[in-house]
């Protein structure tokens, strides 16, 4: 530190081995020893615990280490007690970021994130570049759309769109939506950079079923389900039945709003048009991107060897998910030729792109005797014949999902749940917006520095005909939400639960302002922590109002500070 000539001890935060939950408790346990270790010798005293780590933080909204961002929270609240004690850094294992350690140290912040050599510092900003968009007055769907010409994310609004209560095919089912996944073509299309007519925004998503047409048995009301189908940016839309499958058992739908576009395009893609083989090799580009992280997953349940490309931020994440150092290689510049033709000699036999220009030429100068090049960009298709002139040996392949028949799509979807149900293919990882923030969501999809899926949520209405149980229902937060939900969500039945049930401070006069608000309020006396009391609780909640939401405002707070924590 320029500022301080005391000793620096570095300490470094890994994850362990095991589920998260596991390693979660292992990585908390070990750093609470460290500070607590560190803090009772005082001949530390002028000294500072650097404590790195990787990925605890984002950038860029995108997903986390759960074990390290525990670690974190805990550092976090120590060095709040103990003021110039503990430095926190979070890096993204590239040999750029270690070489800017030093440097960062040095500027004195106490928390730090190194990407790619640049030193990040968190500061509050705001969450959003515009108000968020609000769905149009009326009592029926909308979707989001565009209300002006394409060529700009300001012309996205969220539009009535009575088609999607139209009433329905004999083969079609109406989802309500409850998550969509956000792809380049939506970004594109917004942009006007799509050739031709992308169609309507959204193309997958995940909800619940609410109407099925009259030749539909596939599935049935309430089942919950994801699959294909446009117009999934809004709370209600209708799906051919053949692109749809059921969301595999402990899924929510924001994973699964992550899995059917990319998951089906890579299946196509070296399934059945590059019919790749076990031993074989494949290069995928945008590497950790959605189809680029379904891809090499599939692949590697295939036998396939993956090479990848990526920006040098997500290298770390590849080779976590076991893609090895001379494997990966860089998307932003044409180095990843000659790196892959050293570590593969022989040739790559298939090639799944979504780059442009001299990317696809180095990368079809890769390709071994009879490799496939699989294309499924846009913006750079080339001529089979001329690629088979230019490259003997060699076959190019073009496809969109779109056009692929449903017959076709149901059939790999009913391979693909199988692979769902065995664990061979999971979800991806998400970044989450609220729909109302898609602008910003296709901003920063566009600049492409998520890992894994973009997903939009749609906010699901209350059912007012169902109970919504509120806990810590009496407290002074409980009596807010209360409030709110019958005022402005129009919710009839409630159910408060506290410890002290009736017994609380305010709760007769609670009932009452809600009654008279024309809600039925129920006060029960249960500690949501016992697990009996609660179960029994929830088995009376009546038949013909069901339960249907959920607003968890207990709370217990005990303080205390990090020195005397057990684990």
């Amino acid at each position: 530190f320029a500022d301080d000539p005391g000793p620096v001890l570095l300490a470094w935060c890994g994850r362990g081995p095991g589920p998260v939950p596991a390693a979660t408790r292992a990585a908390t346990h070990a750093a609470l020893r460290l500070v607590q270790d560190w803090l009772a010798d005082e001949r530390l005293a002028a000294a500072r615990l650097v404590v790195v780590t990787t990925g605890a933080v984002t950038i860029d909204a995108g997903p986390v280490e759960v074990p390290a961002a525990a670690v974190w929270g805990l550092l976090a609240s120590a060095a709040t007690e103990n003021p110039g004690r503990f430095v926190l850094v979070d890096v993204d294992g590239t040999d750029a970021s270690w070489r800017s350690l030093p440097a960062a140290l040095a500027t004195g912040e106490p928390r730090l994130a190194l990407r790619a050599g640049a030193v990040w510092v968190p500061r509050l900003t705001p969450t959003a570049s515009r108000p968020p968009l609000a769905p149009p007055g009326g009592t029926g769907p909308w979707r989001l759309d565009l209300a002006g010409p394409r060529g700009s994310l300001a012309a996205l609004a969220l539009l009535d769109a009575p088609a999607a209560a139209a009433p329905l095919a004999a083969g079609a089912v109406r989802v309500a939506v409850r998550a969509a996944g956000a792809n380049f073509r939506d970004a594109l299309n917004v942009l006007g950079l799509y050739p031709g007519d992308a169609g309507p925004l959204g193309l997958e998503g995940a909800g619940v079923v609410v109407e099925v047409g009259s030749a539909v048995t596939t599935v049935t009301v309430g089942d919950r389900v994801m699959g294909m189908f446009s117009g999934a940016f809004g709370p209600l839309a209708v799906a051919d039945h053949r692109r749809l499958i059921p969301i595999p058992d402990g899924w929510s739908f924001v994973e699964a709003a992550t899995a059917p576009v990319v998951y089906l395009t890579a299946y196509h893609a070296l399934v059945e048009l590059a019919r790749i083989q076990p031993g074989e090799s494949l290069l995928v580009h945008a590497a950790a991107g959605g189809v680029g992280l379904a891809a090499t997953a599939l692949a590697r349940h295939l036998g396939a060897e993956v090479f990848a490309t990526a920006s040098p931020g997500k290298w770390a994440f590849l080779r976590e998910r076991g893609i090895g150092a001379d494997r990966v290689a860089s998307s932003r510049d044409l180095g990843f030729a000659e790196a892959f033709r050293r570590a593969a000699p022989d040739g790559i036999s298939v090639v799944l792109n979504a780059l442009a220009g001299d990317y696809v030429d180095a990368s079809l100068g890769l390709l071994a005797e009879g490799g496939r090049f699989v294309e499924m960009g846009k913006t750079d298709v080339r001529d089979p014949a001329v690629v088979a002139a230019d490259h003997p040996g060699v076959s190019y392949q073009a496809f969109d999902l779109t056009l692929v028949d449903p017959d076709d799509i149901a059939a790999m979807l009913a391979e693909l749940a199988e692979l769902f149900a065995r664990g061979v293919l999971a979800p991806l990882p998400a970044t989450v917006w609220d729909v109302r923030r898609a602008p910003d969501a296709l901003r920063h999809l566009g600049a492409g520095r998520h890992i894994g899926k973009i997903v939009l949520t749609v906010p699901a209405p209350l059912d007012p005909a169902g109970t919504v149980l509120v806990t810590g229902g009496t407290g002074g937060l409980g009596a807010l939400a209360a409030r709110h939900l019958v005022a402005a969500h129009g919710a009839r039945r409630l159910l408060l639960v506290s410890r002290r049930g009736e017994a609380a401070d305010g709760a007769a006069a609670l009932r009452a302002e809600l009654a008279a608000a024309g809600a039925d309020v129920t006060i029960a006396a249960v500690d949501v922590a016992d697990r009996s009391a609660l179960a029994a609780l929830l088995a009376g909640v009546p038949v013909d109002a069901p339960l249907t939401a959920v607003v968890h405002a207990a709370g217990l707070l005990e303080d205390g500070v990090v020195t005397a924590l057990t684990p």
